[in-house]
């Protein structure tokens, strides 16, 4: 509101000055309520490009390489069953569709050979001979056995000698996981792989079991869950001292619902962090819950770790990159991903600021594309060549353009985004090991939150931490090539046994080739 006094001077000089000051503040109150309502603007483009578009970022680029999708993990959770699909403005035609050639059954399945003979009145030949063999004609049908259960029972044979009657021997009772509790280590293995593999709730993993007549609560269940989590969790250490030898870790976190927390309202937030890295060939994936996304969390999960962390702008990472030998990455996936919601509310039919920042971004993904194959030392020297000076031509247009924006709208965001993080985007020339953005770490949280999606919450601070647990032992399975149930039964199989560092070495996923149970 302008404030304009009751009673006006006499003095001209003074009304022109009086009259200038209501002027200022009227144009100052109209450049805020247009700045106010670009921003509405943009924040209602968004919400309709959110509830009505396509979940994913697709270059409008045809010359630029066909990047990957960079949406968060719950983007990518609620987009997983949408089809790519090009955006169209005029009819097009589409082309026939080629036929792809059906990829054969895996060879290590069992075969079971059923044989096919001609009729006996069509082995006779019109000539009156007997027809004979002279080759045959195979096609394969894949056949699938539904869960098969069965009882086993342990019986220890007792031994006494009649003749001096001493005391009576009775053969050793099997080692157990779980002890006086009836799962087998292959019922543990399949209540592991349905919840943290296929996303099963434990609610319908009982219903699957009472079709079978078996009737075990998911109270129990969720007991067995826990439990395995914490006999496992000499194999998470070592896969954590892994990790911290890694020359690159990436990280991310992503909230948790949690009923039971002492102190806290059922409704609060905590938090499930992800860390993936670990030497070649020896990838790990280790997940943890907390109540706090403080920095207090990382510098407790990456205490002693020297190298690279690739990471967003999240503040709370701040205090372990300030450690010396830490060096800290930044994402260029956020900040495409920041210019592509600019683009999103410009002026339709025009070329905007943020497709010229899109443009050069988008040339960065092309060349790590055609280095995907090369070595760390061609990769770095592609980088010197080609990306080096496209990021100066970025770099230059970011100067100019930054003073030119409002911080308020949706491209002075994605400027500032990219100018505030510039050093750590930049850093990931310096070497050709170095990764150019945290999609690593993205691919890794998915599981999670597509899983998160079917049993909601936790109910217990216990049945989050599990859940970190055997996430982590599942995932860093399946990225080193290992199917998680033939991998579970074999680990649950021997670790009643392993009683030694060797041992539980022996049981991680890189040094154990399990056989998948028939």
């Amino acid at each position: 509101m302008i404030s304009v006094p009751e009673t006006l001077p006499d003095d001209p000089a003074a009304l022109k000055q009086l009259l200038a000051e209501v002027l200022s503040s009227a144009q100052e109150l109209a450049k805020d309520k247009d700045g106010q309502i670009e921003r509405l603007r943009e924040q209602n483009a968004l919400l309709i490009q959110r509830l009505f578009g396509r979940k994913s970022e697709q270059s409008s680029d045809p010359d630029s390489p066909q990047l990957e999708m960079f949406n968060e993990a719950e983007s990518l959770a609620e987009a997983a069953a949408e089809a790519p699909a090009a955006e169209v403005e005029e009819e097009v035609v589409a082309p026939t569709k080629r036929r792809g050639k059906r990829k054969p059954l895996p060879a290590e399945l069992p075969r079971v050979e059923v044989i096919h003979e001609l009729p006996e009145h069509e082995l006779t030949c019109e000539c009156g001979c007997r027809k004979q063999a002279i080759g045959e004609e195979t096609s394969e049908q894949l056949e699938i056995i539904p869960m098969q259960v069965q009882v086993i029972r342990h019986i220890r044979k007792t031994y006494a000698c009649k003749a001096c009657e001493s005391a009576p021997v009775t053969a050793d009772k099997p080692a157990q996981l779980i002890e006086k509790s009836l799962a087998s280590p292959s019922v543990l293995a399949m209540l592991l792989t349905s919840k943290y593999a296929d996303g099963i709730p434990l609610y319908r993993f009982e219903k699957m079991l009472s079709r079978h007549g078996i009737d075990i609560p998911r109270q129990t269940l969720a007991r067995w869950v826990i439990q395995c989590g914490e006999l496992l969790q000499p194999l998470l250490n070592l896969m954590r001292d892994r990790l911290l030898d890694s020359p690159v870790i990436h990280c991310d976190e992503t909230r948790v619902q949690v009923l039971k927390e002492p102190g806290r309202d059922p409704s609060s937030h905590s938090w499930m962090w992800v860390q993936t890295g670990g030497p070649p060939g020896k990838p790990v994936i280790l997940f943890d819950y907390t109540t706090s996304r403080a920095q207090e969390v990382p510098l407790r999960l990456l205490d002693g770790y020297r190298g690279y962390l690739m990471t967003d702008d999240y503040a709370g990472y701040n205090a372990v990159a300030a450690q010396q030998g830490v060096e800290r990455l930044a994402c260029w996936a956020h900040a495409r991903r920041k210019f592509v919601e600019a683009q999103k509310v410009q002026p339709k039919g025009k070329t905007g600021r943020a497709d010229i920042a899109l443009g050069m971004i988008n040339k960065l993904y092309g060349i790590e594309r055609e280095l995907k194959d090369a070595s760390d030392e061609q990769r770095y020297r592609g980088r010197q060549q080609h990306s080096l000076p496209l990021l100066d031509q970025l770099k230059t247009w970011l100067e100019k353009t930054q003073p030119q924006v409002t911080a308020q709208n949706a491209l002075g965001k994605a400027v500032n985004y990219l100018a505030s993080n510039w050093s750590r985007l930049e850093r990931y020339i310096e070497a050709g090991h170095l990764p150019i953005d945290n999609n690593a770490a993205e691919r890794a949280i998915r599981p999670f939150v597509i899983g998160r999606k079917n049993w909601l919450l936790s109910d217990t601070p216990k049945g989050a931490t599990a859940s970190a647990q055997l996430y982590s032992l599942v995932e860093t399975a399946k990225t080193n090539g290992q199917e998680p149930y033939a991998w579970l039964r074999h680990v649950l199989e021997r670790l009643p046994l392993a009683n030694s560092v060797e041992a539980y070495e022996a049981l991680l996923p890189w040094n154990c080739q399990p056989t998948t149970p028939l």
